[in-house]
């Protein structure tokens, strides 16, 4: 593809790596670096006069610097005469503060919206926002693709007993990803209502729907302490649940989330690659990852041409 640079922030090398190979580019030449009081130093090694860029930066990790270098890269490239750039951001940083939901509260994705912006962003890729309404918080096009598709693919593929299926979402806002899904399955869902004290701790929790003599899968956008879907997979089991399986896009698993799964009743905990899991496999051997680096290739192919991309809100590219 003529006048396409692809550059890899720091936050997740392999992904960018693969998003590369599947569009037949090589990673465009960049040296990010800290100088001593912890600035973050970012050179672009290529021409990118006239040319479409895009920049592969997950909100992993140290989320902070890694925000903070590709509002620099978008800005290095923007004032280096490239015509337009995308972020091509696969877990979006800051998503679930989109609310205003208590006196004082900041609405932090906005905040990023704007930062994005005014470095120079020209368009947003992201996968499965914590809340859609944030695509509202941008001025420019934002792309938010779905990772249900290869979800539904997995389900398939490695579930024998799909059609005898639960889905089940461990909280009310869930409940339109999951219905969606038991749609296309058609299979029942269920639904975990919690009452929370406060953040991160979860009081109480009743289950709405019958998952007797069942498979139950868990279906999440994110899960960073696994408090919810742990508790929730206990919960199903007491309810007579045969198989436990949670699928969830981000797999942000921080503090005791992997000590957490190892001791919850999972036959797996199956994550997309949007954040990096290969240091977390080899200390859960519950936890399976499905590829999505072939969407966002196939999102950055149809945007560079100006094609459609809808398409992939419904089919996994083969």
């Amino acid at each position: 593809m003529p006048n396409i640079v692809l550059f890899s922030g720091s936050s997740h090398q392999d992904l960018s790596q693969r998003v590369a190979d599947r569009l037949g580019l090589d990673l465009g030449k960049v040296v990010t670096k800290k100088f001593s009081n912890q600035e973050t130093s970012v050179e672009i090694g290529e021409s990118v006069r006239g040319e479409d860029v895009y920049i592969v930066q997950s909100g992993c990790g140290e989320i902070n610097d890694n925000l903070m270098e590709l509002l620099i890269m978008i800005n290095a490239c923007k004032i280096a005469s490239s015509s337009r750039v995308t972020a091509v951001i696969p877990c979006f940083p800051y998503a679930r503060q989109d609310k205003k939901d208590k006196s004082r509260a900041p609405i932090s994705a906005k905040l990023v919206a704007n930062m994005l912006s005014v470095a120079g962003a020209d368009h947003i890729i992201t996968m499965d926002l914590h809340a859609s309404q944030i695509q509202g918080f941008f001025d420019i096009p934002v792309d938010n693709l779905y990772a249900e598709p290869a979800v539904l693919q997995w389900i398939k593929e490695n579930i024998m007993d799909w059609r005898n299926c639960v889905i089940v979402s461990p909280d009310a806002g869930g409940a339109k990803r999951v219905t969606s899904i038991a749609d296309r399955l058609n299979v029942e869902f269920a639904l975990i209502h919690k009452e929370r004290k406060k953040a991160n701790e979860v009081d109480r929790m009743v289950l709405v729907g019958d998952v007797t003599d069942r498979v139950a899968i868990l279906v999440d956008d994110m899960a960073d302490t696994c408090g919810t879907v742990c508790f929730a997979a206990d919960k199903l089991v007491s309810a007579g649940a045969t198989k436990v399986y949670a699928i969830l896009t981000h797999g942000i698993f921080s503090g005791p989330a992997i000590s957490r799964i190892n001791n919850a009743a999972f036959e797996a905990v199956v994550v997309t690659n949007t954040i990096p899991q290969e240091e977390k496999m080899k200390h859960c051997p519950k936890i399976q990852v499905i590829d999505i680096s072939m969407i966002l290739a196939e999102a950055i192919r149809r945007t560079h041409n100006g094609e459609s991309v809808s398409y992939l809100f419904s089919h996994v590219p083969l």
